[in-house]
């Protein structure tokens, strides 16, 4: 296995020497290759001394086709979601190597336990792989459910001490359950390890505070002492932010595959349209408007007209024109937006508010554009409203992801989870009028501005509608 290690600290130049002293059985790892913005750090000067590559851009390494796996170091999201994205397939992720890695270590712990001294060398080797470069939540659970073991992550999390949860079942402080876990939503992978002797993996779904929904991939791989099973290492993950990047890309090729059928099937209806319309609106001008003639020309004029303007909805969406940027405060853009669906929330009785931070540099957005896809969600919120309710848009300044953040929320029907994952389809509607266009849209503007937009629904409780654009680079750090 030849390893790529993103971050150049202390950890990277331990790392290097623990794989280069140690005896693995299941797999032979070595690293090949370090990248640091710093060409000083302990382990780019670690790993210059071993002739090893060493880059001060991590992206060079998804040049080489002679690395395996690659390490990130740094415990940054963004750079661990940059990863993922670029990489190639075969590439693996960090926490399924660092699994396999600590699996060994725990093996090698085994078998040097009645020599104190080598004892002692293998415990540091657990520790720092079980706290310093695993990120992810790693318990050590034996064939009783019980948890022997925990890493600072998963302390973290708990909120507990490390004596507080040491002897407890599993399931008890991660799910707050008296059984361990079982159905769809929670297979227990620990169960079949224990039963299969092998490695396992469980997607668990989980909610947050606010009820929504999170993904948890959990992993689990078996302790052996003796030939036979004691126990199993878990490691836990968030994913959640991994299947969002992966759906948002799906989402994304596909619309762009059904903007360019629109755009030929609209442009082909457009022309036979324009002449039925004109052709009817001739025949009129020879009739008498009690002519009952006259009435069926209106019903194909009228009808004719309803066509054309899904055919316009179309081509607006099939055309994703380049916005046309300029530094916009988007509090002024959102108050606008507010204003001008202001008497149709009025005529629903939905009151409009606002809840606008004060600080937000300007950004460089589509005025236009932006304001179009407020108008969509803000109208969108009036009509899921029942009479005397409320829709609030929210603006808020994330620094720290370099994001401003929109939120329209209303207290209406809510959107059951089959329909949250289509929510965005062209042509999907449930309202009877609708031409589902309205959503396929706002999702192209905002994805045109290099920004995202999510949907949080509880059915018959709220919906909130999120859009986050990025600020000009530089100003984050501002």
């Amino acid at each position: 296995m030849r390893i790529a290690i993103v971050g150049g600290d202390q950890r990277c130049a331990e790392l290097i020497e623990l794989i280069e002293k140690h005896t693995f059985h299941e797999i032979s790892p070595r690293v090949v290759a370090v990248a640091d913005p710093d060409p000083q750090a302990p382990g780019m000067l670690h790993a210059k001394a071993r002739h090893l590559f060493v880059t001060t851009d991590y992206n060079d390494f998804f040049k080489r086709d002679d690395i395996d796996l690659i390490l990130e170091l740094v415990g940054q999201m963004d750079i661990y979601n940059d990863i993922l994205a670029k990489k190639s397939p075969h590439v693996r992720a960090i926490s399924q190597a660092s699994a396999r890695l600590f699996w060994e270590i725990s093996r090698v712990a085994q078998l040097q336990k009645k020599t104190d001294k080598k004892l002692q060398k293998t415990r540091t080797m657990y520790e720092t792989m079980l706290n310093e470069l695993i990120n992810e939540e790693v318990i050590v659970i034996g064939s009783d459910y019980r948890i022997i073991d925990a890493n600072d992550t998963m302390l973290r999390k708990t909120g507990l001490q490390r004596e507080e949860i040491i002897g407890r079942h599993c399931y008890e402080v991660t799910h707050h359950l008296t059984e361990p876990c079982t159905g769809e939503y929670h297979p227990c992978p620990l169960k079949e390890t224990l039963s299969t002797g092998k490695a396992s993996k469980a997607t668990h779904v989980h909610f947050d505070r606010n009820k929504r929904k999170l993904l948890y991939s959990i992993s689990c791989y078996p302790l052996e002492e003796d030939g036979r099973i004691i126990g199993a290492i878990e490691i836990s993950r968030d994913i959640t932010k991994e299947v969002n990047m992966q759906k948002a890309m799906m989402l994304q090729e596909k619309m762009a595959s059904i903007g360019r059928l629109s755009a030929g099937i609209a442009h082909e209806i457009n022309n036979p349209l324009t002449t039925v319309l004109t052709t009817a609106m001739l025949l009129q001008e020879d009739l008498d408007p009690s002519d009952p003639l006259f009435l069926e020309l209106q019903t194909i004029s009228d009808e004719t007209l309803r066509c054309r303007k899904i055919v316009k909805g179309l081509l607006d969406f099939a055309r994703q024109n380049k916005p046309e940027k300029k530094q916009n405060d988007i509090n002024a853009i959102v108050t606008e937006s507010l204003l001008l669906t202001k008497k149709q929330a009025a005529f629903a009785d939905v009151t409009l508010s606002q809840a606008l931070t004060s600080d937000i540099p300007k950004i460089h957005v589509d005025k236009g554009q932006i304001q179009q896809a407020l108008i969509n969600l803000i109208i969108n919120a009036v009509e899921a409203s029942q009479p005397s309710d409320q829709v609030m848009v929210t603006t808020r300044l994330n620094r720290t992801d370099g994001m401003v953040e929109i939120e329209i929320s209303d207290k209406g029907h809510g959107i059951d989870e089959e329909t949250v994952v289509r929510i965005f389809d062209p042509f999907f509607t449930l309202k009877e009028a609708g031409n589902g266009l309205g959503l396929a849209i706002t999702h192209g503007i905002v994805e045109q501005h290099g920004g995202t937009i999510n949907v949080d629904s509880v059915p018959d409780q709220e919906t909130r509608f999120i859009i986050r654009l990025p600020l000009e680079k530089g100003v984050q750090d501002a």
